[in-house]
């Protein structure tokens, strides 16, 4: 089993970054679309969903309420801690998902590809596990307005400085109050990443993009052919 860098700021995680503002109303509660985005390109179904790097399981009931049955992998003990009780849980490597060939109708990743140095080879084993005809959608922060390189310290007006083509990891970034600084994060271009599903033999249905001014998230739906 892979290090698993969540372990240590999980708690962090789930009791600081996840918190909501006592008085945060419905419109805030989604600011940059990723709910929306589920919900538009996973679509409701039945079934199995699995999500890989389900982290806390905040996701579950979101994929439940559209009809899947949830069921989630994710190689952080210290995280899987607070997804017992919101879904069934594995823990696991994504390189190595706990589930047969050919098996599930639907897989989603929610902003969790940056997390995993590998995510080209993770998306294969996400096109093994997925039945023909299947769905699997990529919910991620933009890889061309969000990284090491991309200083949005000025809500109106994001900066995009060098280093948008160099693909690594980094724990460089303009907060201090998100994840990147803690844990790193990887980099793609947006021509990579596109490419690393093509690679994977998934097809592409739909794009989308959350979040405001500058999109902060770019979501994709594919499909494993029949």
């Amino acid at each position: 089993m892979p290090t698993a860098a969540y372990n240590d700021i999980a708690d962090w995680y789930h009791n600081e970054f996840l918190s909501e503002p006592a008085n945060a109303d419905v419109a805030d509660r989604d600011p940059i679309g990723t709910d929306r985005a589920l919900r538009d390109l996973l679509g409701t179904g039945r079934g199995i969903c699995l999500e890989v790097g389900c982290g806390t399981g905040v996701h579950a009931t979101r994929t439940g309420a559209l009809g899947w049955t949830p069921i989630g992998v994710d190689v952080s003990a210290g995280m899987l801690r607070y997804a017992r009780g919101r879904l069934p849980i594995a823990q696991g490597n994504a390189l190595r998902l706990p589930i047969r060939d050919d098996s599930v109708p639907a897989v989603i990743a929610m902003m969790v590809h940056t997390d995993m140095p590998a995510y080209p080879d993770v998306l294969h084993e996400i096109a093994r596990v997925l039945q023909p005809g299947g769905v699997f959608v990529h919910v991620g922060v933009h890889p061309c307005f969000c990284g090491g390189f991309a200083d949005r310290t000025d809500p109106a007006a994001t900066v995009i400085r060098p280093g948008y083509r160099d693909g690594h990891w980094t724990k460089e970034s303009w907060t201090t109050a998100g994840v990147r600084n803690k844990v790193g994060a990887s980099h793609w271009p947006l021509s990579s990443l596109l490419g690393a599903f093509l690679d994977a033999g998934l097809e592409f249905e739909r794009f989308a993009e959350g979040g405001e001014p500058t999109p902060i998230t770019l979501s994709i739906k594919t499909r494993k052919p029949q």
